[in-house]
């Protein structure tokens, strides 16, 4: 089993920019759908809670490029967990292009999410449900 979930992507023409290549702030949305993703796939119990007031506040992301994508790259979009702590979760992300000469690191990327609830008046800090860290927990990173 892989050490990371997997969100694969075509990048279509409403990606790119004038020059041809990936606009930067696409990566940081592929971050997310890659989260959403995961959520729809391994832990659709916190779906769930997402309805009765659960809340995944994006409080810090980040993206390193190394190299330049273009429309119909494909890219796995490896997302990782990094950290958690009793109230945030710390992701990571690999951007990989694949090519039919191998795999290239595109981009890496930071995601870090604090969990709150909401009764609709007011929205305070929360544990990070354990539904969320045990779907996490076979995707965690290997410290380096």
């Amino acid at each position: 089993m892989p050490d990371h979930f997997e969100y694969r992507h075509v990048v279509g023409f409403e990606e790119t920019n004038l020059v041809g290549n990936v606009y930067f702030t696409n990566y940081v949305s592929w971050q997310g759908r890659c989260r959403e993703m995961f959520l729809y796939q391994h832990a659709p119990e916190v779906l769930a809670e997402l309805q009765t007031g659960l809340k995944l506040f994006t409080v810090n992301c980040s993206c390193e490029y190394f190299l330049e994508l273009q429309a119909f790259d494909v890219v796995s979009v490896r997302m990782r967990l990094r950290e958690v702590l009793s109230t945030q979760v710390e992701f990571t992300f690999d951007y990989v292009h694949l090519h039919a000469k191998g795999e290239r690191l595109a981009a890496r990327g930071s995601q870090r999410v604090a969990c709150m609830r909401s009764d609709g008046l007011e929205t305070v800090p929360i544990t990070v449900p354990e539904s969320l860290v045990s779907a996490l927990e076979s995707f965690r990173a290997v410290p380096a």
